[in-house]
């Protein structure tokens, strides 16, 4: 019986890979039109091709990494623009706290390895393949990684490659791609009211802040401030025939 339910395991995990590959191809093209859009921006910001390669395997973080490149053209300081990309990327925490769960039994170098791979792509493909198994799949992880941060390492060399011969990054017409993308990922974890209170209140709070403030500002308000508003609605309860309550009840 244990090497029957071990096979049968292994064929659903198998099953949820072929899922992941099939839902992650569309992230995979997303995240190569934005990485082409960084590296021509970035090249055209001064960055040298080390630079702009530098930042896209180690910061790892496509929001982040357009915000740098502005706050280094504009002279910023290099610890508020540390300081302002850490806020950014805060998200990555709730992230990291959900996955945490399913992937405790994995050695403390390949977490941390996983947490450097960890992006908003990444983490909905392999959330959604853990809650679906019920338990991490380590392989599953690193192929939902892979579509996301190989086309993002390798598009961005093409990108400060060609980033010269491109007058204007948005004349490719690509800067829509990313939050497209993110609009998609969003609209999959919608399941009740208090998700789409969250990400109509986000959406709308990140818009009005962007517009008067400044776009990255946006991105942290409505972060915070969509699943503050999504925190108000009251949850329903609903009775089930197991619930001993809902079941008229015989006798004196």
């Amino acid at each position: 019986m244990t090497g029957k339910s071990e096979v049968g395991d292994e064929q659903r995990a198998s099953a949820a890979r072929r899922r992941l590959l099939v839902n992650g191809a569309g992230l995979s093209v997303t995240a190569a039109g934005f990485a082409l859009v960084y590296g021509v921006a970035a090249r055209q910001a001064g960055f040298s091709f080390l630079e702009t390669m530098a930042m896209s395997t180690l910061v790892l973080a496509g929001g982040s990494q357009f915000a740098a490149v502005g706050f280094v053209t504009q002279g910023v300081p290099w610890i508020a623009i540390v300081g302002f990309t850490a806020l950014l990327n805060a998200r990555h925490l709730l992230y990291s706290a959900a996955l945490a769960p399913f992937f405790q039994d994995r050695p403390r170098i390949e977490r941390a390895a996983m947490a450097h791979a960890l992006t908003d792509e990444t983490f909905a493909l392999s959330i959604a393949e853990a809650r679906d198994l019920g338990r991490g799949d380590r392989r599953g992880y690193w192929l939902a990684a892979a579509m996301v941060c190989v086309p993002w390492i390798g598009v961005t060399a093409l990108g400060s490659l060609g980033g010269q011969f491109v007058p204007d990054p948005r004349a490719l017409a690509l800067d829509v791609v990313f939050p497209a993308a993110m609009a998609g990922l969003a609209a999959g974890f919608i399941s009740g009211r208090r998700e789409l209170v969250a990400a109509i209140g986000g959406a709308l709070i990140a818009v009005a802040a962007g517009l008067m403030l400044d776009p990255s500002i946006g991105i942290v308000a409505g972060g915070l401030g969509g699943p503050a508003l999504a925190m108000l609605v009251p949850t329903t309860v609903r009775a089930t025939p197991t619930d001993p309550m809902s079941v008229p009840q015989s006798g004196p």
